[in-house]
C-alpha cells in the first residue's frame, strides 16, 4: 500500500530547493566568517525561521485546509519543544571540548545538514512501516509512554559525560586527531597524513546524539499525522531554527529546570494518544491545546520557582581557542 501524502513530487522538490537555498544563504552570505553570534542577531534569526514556518503553515492552510495546517503547527511545536533538550547537550559538548564561540555556528550548521538527512530517512521509514503494519503505532506509542515516564521519574538533571559516549570513544580510537583546533577546519594534513581536528569530533558527537533525539521526536509526530510531507516539513522548520535558539538561550538555559517535566508530560500524552487511537481519536485541536499548554506552563513555572539546586552547566568559552580535552585513561592506547 503506497504512503499517502499531500506532498506531490513538485512540492517535495520545491521544499528541498528552498531548504538548500536558505542553508547556502546562511553559511555563504551571513556567516562566511568565523565569529561569535550575539544575542541580538540570534533573536533576529529566530524571528526569521519562525516567520517562515508560519508563512509555510499559512500556505498549507490555503492549499490543503485547516486540518493539515493544524497538523503542521502541532508537529512543529512538538519538534521545537523536544529539540530544546538538544540545546543542553550542545552546551555541555561545547564546554567539554572547549569550542571557541566563533566556531560553534559552523559545528551546528553541519550538524543541522546531517539532521535533515537523518530525519528524512526516519520519517519515510516510519511512514512505510505504519502503512504496512498498523500495530507499529502501538510500538511507537508504548515507546513514547515509557520515555515520558522516565523523564518524569528523573528528579534531577543527570550529569553528562561526553567522554563516555561510545561513538566518541570509537572515533578517538580509530581516527588520528590533532590536539587543538585549526580554525574552522574539520580535517588537516600534517606530515603528509590527513588528520581530524577536535571540531570534527564535536560534529560526530552532535550527529550521534541527534539519532537519539530523532528516535523520540519522529514517533511523537506520527501521533499527530502520518503524512510524511507534513511531518518532514514541520521537523525541518523546527530544526533550522535550532541553532539560532541555542545562541539566544545558551546563557539562560539553566533557568528552564522544569522543562524536562513538561517534555515528559508531552511524551506521555502523545504516547497515550497513539495507543488509544483505535478506541478514541483525540481531535487535533485538543492535541495542539494540550501540548502548547504543557510547554508554556513548564516554562512559566521554571521562571517563577527557583531551581532545587544551584549547579549550572559551565557556559561555553569565548574567543580564546583551547585544546581538546585529553583522552580518558581507559581510552589511551
Amino acid at each position: 500500500m503506497p504512503v499517502q501524502s499531500v506532498g506531490s513530487p513538485l512540492l517535495w522538490l520545491g521544499f528541498t530547493v528552498f531548504v538548500l537555498v536558505m542553508l547556502v544563504i546562511d553559511l555563504g552570505v551571513f556567516h562566511r566568517e568565523e565569529r561569535t553570534i550575539r544575542s541580538r542577531e540570534a533573536l533576529a534569526w529566530v524571528g526569521v525561521w519562525v516567520s517562515l514556518a508560519m508563512l509555510f503553515n499559512l500556505g498549507i492552510y490555503f492549499k490543503f485546509g485547516s486540518e493539515k495546517a493544524l497538523e503542521f503547527l502541532t508537529g512543529y511545536l512538538i519538534e521545537e519543544a523536544l529539540s530544546v533538550d538538544n540545546l543542553f547537550v550542545f552546551l555541555v559538548l561545547f564546554s567539554y571540548f572547549r569550542v571557541p564561540a566563533r566556531l560553534q555556528h559552523r559545528v551546528l550548521f553541519w550538524g543541522i545538514v546531517g539532521a535533515i538527512v537523518l530525519r528524512l530517512t526516519f520519517i519515510l521509514l516510519g511512514s512505510a512501516l505504519l502503512q504496512r503494519f498498523h500495530w507499529v503505532m502501538y510500538v511507537f506509542g508504548g515507546f513514547l509512554l515509557i520515555t515520558g515516564l522516565k523523564l518524569l521519574a528523573e528528579r534531577e538533571e543527570g550529569e553528562m559525560h561526553p567522554e563516555r559516549n561510545p561513538v566518541l570513544r570509537l572515533f578517538r580510537r580509530f581516527v588520528p586527531m590533532v590536539p587543538d583546533f585549526r580554525g574552522g577546519k574539520f580535517l588537516v594534513v600534517e606530515n603528509g597524513k590527513r588528520m581530524a581536528t577536535p571540531l570534527l569530533a564535536v560534529l560526530v558527537t552532535v550527529e550521534a546524539t541527534d539519532v537519539v533525539f530523532a528516535v523520540d521526536s519522529v514517533p511523537a509526530i506520527f501521533a499527530v499525522t502520518t503524512d510524511p510531507f507534513i511531518i518532514f516539513t514541520s521537523n525541518i522548520f523546527a530544526i533550522l531554527g535550532l541553532r539560532s535558539l541555542f545562541f539566544l538561550l545558551s546563557n539562560m538555559m539553566e533557568k528552564f529546570h522544569y522543562l524536562k517535566t513538561g517534555l515528559g508530560l508531552i511524551l506521555v500524552f502523545v504516547g497515550a494518544k497513539m495507543v488509544l487511537a483505535d478506541i478514541y481519536k483525540i481531535p487535533i485541536t485538543i492535541s495542539l491545546a494540550v501540548i502548547l499548554t504543557l510547554l508554556v506552563f513548564s516554562v512559566v513555572i521554571s521562571l517563577l520557582i527557583p531551581p532545587p539546586h544551584s549547579e549550572t552547566p559551565t557556559p561555553p568559552p569565548e574567543e580564546t581557542p583551547g585544546k581538546a580535552p585529553p583522552r580518558a585513561p581507559e581510552e589511551a592506547e
